[in-house]
């Protein structure tokens, strides 16, 4: 059986923006090494800085959550969306024209993108505690968004952006003390 992988926050590079309003820092990817072109899924946190336009990723599905600041409104294809309440997964299409408003200063977001036809994502938020069960073919990443976690059999404890990403068959009890994300990875295909 594969063995949990454990992905620290404080080992993780700032990439900063081709437009200079934020940073990202790259959590986990599929398959490693892959770059923006090329990568079956990516996961991502980011801190912006300024508002401005999205990048475009053609036949790439995103899920954008609010982990900290006021918010921003997202237009996407013409039509606001308004992200004020953080922890609220907003899910829109990577290749729309998508342009960022930021509602009273920097926020950071928490960004997971599957390429389609080879990848797929549900991400789900979660405050307390839980069995994990990764079902066969999948993996899934769990990522601190405040406060801690921890697994109880593998006597793992996750910081505040930290993040572990759990193989296909793993079986868990995870203790949340704040908040933390559960993103579901399936590969398609």
């Amino acid at each position: 059986m594969a063995t949990i992988k454990v992905l620290r926050a404080g080992d993780r590079t700032a990439t900063p923006w081709l437009n200079g309003g934020g940073v990202t820092r790259e959590v986990a990817g599929f398959p490693a090494g892959s770059g923006m072109t090329d990568f079956a899924w990516r996961v991502s946190l980011a801190e912006v800085g300024a508002g401005g336009p999205f990048s475009r990723f053609e036949e790439v599905d995103r899920v954008i959550t609010v982990v900290e600041g006021a918010g921003m409104a997202l237009t996407v294809d013409g039509t606001e969306h308004r992200l004020a309440e953080p922890f609220r997964p907003f899910a829109f299409a990577g290749d729309a024209a998508t342009d960022c408003r930021l509602l009273d200063g920097p926020v950071v977001d928490f960004n997971v993108m599957t390429r389609r036809g080879r990848a797929a994502a549900e991400v789900e938020i979660t405050d307390h505690q839980r069995e994990l069960r990764v079902p066969g073919r999948a993996e899934l990443l769990l990522v601190c968004l405040a406060g801690s976690a921890a697994l109880g059999t593998a006597d793992l404890r996750l910081e505040r952006f930290d993040a572990a990403l759990l193989p296909a068959g793993t079986e868990d009890l995870l203790r949340v003390d704040g908040v933390a994300a559960l993103v579901t990875l399936r590969r398609l295909g």
